[in-house]
């Protein structure tokens, strides 16, 4: 049964349900490391939780979010990213999904406009100040990502945080009044300093560090030489599609881009 989504808790709990608890935002995964994430009794996770949250069902069993002060026995807590790589489809949307909705409810406990203390809403997922109205709803920022093409190369770039020797397609957040399509050719051209043309949307993924919705391209050059956006870009350049630096894993949108347009490339030969 795949997950269904639902704010509102059930009347009638599931004896067990799954429990992505996290300690300090980082996510709870069993001591025993030969062991993965399953439904647990519900009960036991209820008392020492500091916040809750319903997320839906998955396999017929409750999704709990929820806080712990500290880590229970048993149990040891892993940073989400390192968390996420170890999980298969729908876990690793769902640990996403899950810290997501914690940041949310951390973030917004007072009005950002007028300072009062905000209220859950149990008609939809919403804090709301009693006192002017304003309703906080779960952040997302839309950020594109857009890997650059020629015939038989890629221009990828990395950095300053990234993991040594890692490279990337490009990436930036979406600005105010800007399309996705005006956000790929802004940011292209500020962080590398080239033109490109026929952007072709390739998938998005949902990216809670801490609240990015990821929108994939591909785009072909279309002109212009390679200028490092200072403190940006530490490096960036064209690679062949049989010598590619690291680029990052199928975890991460940006891994499947890479590897799914180079062997589309190859297929193709010579664009």
């Amino acid at each position: 049964m795949p997950f269904i989504p639902d704010h509102r808790p059930p009347q009638q709990p599931t004896p067990l349900a799954w429990h992505f608890a996290f300690v300090e935002r980082q996510l709870l995964l069993p001591e025993d490391e030969s062991q993965t994430l399953q439904p647990h009794l519900a009960a036991d996770w209820q008392s020492p939780a500091t916040t809750r949250h319903y997320l839906g069902t998955l396999q017929g069993h409750d999704v709990w979010t929820l806080t712990l002060p500290e880590v229970p026995a048993g149990w040891r807590r892993v940073p989400l990213r390192a968390a996420m790589m170890q999980f298969a489809a729908p876990l690793l949307a769902l640990a996403g999904r899950a810290a997501q909705v914690l940041e949310w409810d951390r973030a917004h406990r007072f009005c950002g406009v007028c300072g009062t203390p905000t209220e859950l809403q149990s008609g939809e997922r919403a804090r709301v100040c009693p006192a002017c109205g304003h309703a906080a709803y779960p952040r997302i920022s839309p950020a594109m990502m857009a890997l650059v093409w020629r015939p038989g190369e890629l221009l990828l770039a990395r950095a300053p945080h990234f993991a040594p020797g890692m490279y990337s397609a490009l990436a930036g957040f979406v600005e105010p009044g800007e399309s996705l399509e005006e956000c790929v050719q802004r940011e292209v051209a500020e962080e590398v300093g080239v033109r490109v043309k026929n952007l072709r949307y390739f998938g998005s993924q949902s990216w809670p560090f801490p609240h990015s919705l990821m929108v994939a391209f591909t785009a072909e050059w279309d002109g212009g030489e390679i200028v490092p956006q200072p403190e940006e870009i530490e490096h960036a350049a064209w690679y062949p599609l049989d010598a590619l630096p690291g680029i990052p894993p199928r975890f991460s949108i940006a891994g499947h881009l890479i590897r799914d347009w180079v062997a589309q490339m190859a297929g193709e030969g010579a664009r």
